[in-house]
């Protein structure tokens, strides 16, 4: 049950950081769901540790939890992007 709620809760992490940076129309669901989850797993890696709070990889479901998971899908998207085009846009 717990993968579910990750894969849910990534997705739609994934899916609000793509509205965000505006590459929504470029990716699907799936790359969403991508994007939310290994995002949250590298903002659970390097952010946490710098700012405290839970990690939705646990099973924390927090505010500060989906703070964080949500700023590292952006950043992942960031990077993606200025990789793939130059520019972060």
């Amino acid at each position: 049950m717990g993968l579910i709620i990750l894969l849910i809760i990534g997705g739609v992490l994934g899916w609000l950081a793509s509205l965000l940076m505006r590459t929504d129309g470029q990716q699907g669901v799936l790359l969403n769901v991508v994007v939310g989850i290994v995002g949250a797993v590298l903002a659970g890696l390097l952010l946490n540790p710098l700012l405290g709070g839970g990690n939705i990889m646990n099973g924390d479901f927090s505010v500060s939890a989906l703070l964080v998971s949500f700023l590292g899908a952006v950043v992942l998207l960031a990077v993606v992007n200025l990789l793939r085009r130059g520019s972060v846009r």
